[in-house]
């Protein structure tokens, strides 16, 4: 079994795998073809500028600690390699591409429907950050952990406020592509509500 996806620790949602060799090629070349989907939902305090659109800046390992990544500015140099960071401090970077659409935005939320066209490490993380909206509970790239409250409570996002809530494969042992679908957890949903969110707007049918 070998996994096709995956998701950072903090992160929630749909991973798959594919148990045969024949479905691990398929599954790669629908990734190069742009065929194999990925849709997550977001919270983020402020919505980015402008709304709706795309990120496409670099991404490549932080010279300070490489755990972390950064993103560079568009129109910065690319250079080959997994954005490993060199001796003087340069960070190579490689090049990355998300969409990105607001669904709803109130004060210290709003709720973001990211599509990463790329597969870099943290880069949905990356690219909300660098585009102005990083998002709750992302501590590492400058999200917001708590609130306080107008009548005194205090709310804690705990994790990373990052779900992946849909999929699209392509047909493998089937003709037409799979659509699946993950229920946004109880915790991200509770903090949502919280906050002033409406549930109803985590259901596929409000975002699909």
């Amino acid at each position: 079994m070998h996994a096709s996806s995956r998701l950072d620790a903090e992160v929630t949602g749909l991973v798959t795998f594919a148990r045969t060799t024949r479905a691990i090629e398929q599954l790669t070349a629908a990734r190069t073809a742009g065929q194999y989907r990925r849709f997550y939902l977001g919270l983020a305090r402020q919505p980015p500028e402008p709304l709706d659109g795309e990120w496409r800046f670099p991404i490549g390992r932080d010279p300070r600690d490489p755990r972390r990544r950064v993103a560079l500015a568009n129109g910065t140099s690319v250079r080959g390699g997994k954005g490993k960071a060199s001796t003087k401090g340069f960070c190579l970077a490689d090049s990355a591409w998300s969409r990105y659409r607001t669904l709803s935005s109130a004060s210290h939320l709003a709720l973001l429907l990211l599509q990463p066209e790329t597969g870099r490490t943290h880069q949905l993380r990356v690219h909300a950050a660098r585009g102005g909206a990083p998002l709750w509970g992302d501590k590492h790239y400058g999200g917001p952990v708590r609130e306080v409250m107008e009548d005194g409570r205090v709310l804690a996002a705990r994790r990373v406020m990052l779900h992946c809530a849909k999929l699209i494969l392509p047909g493998i042992a089937r003709a037409e592509p799979l659509v699946v679908h993950a229920p946004v957890p109880e915790d991200m949903r509770g903090f949502f509500v919280a906050l002033g969110g409406d549930s109803a707007l985590l259901a596929p049918s409000s975002w699909s």
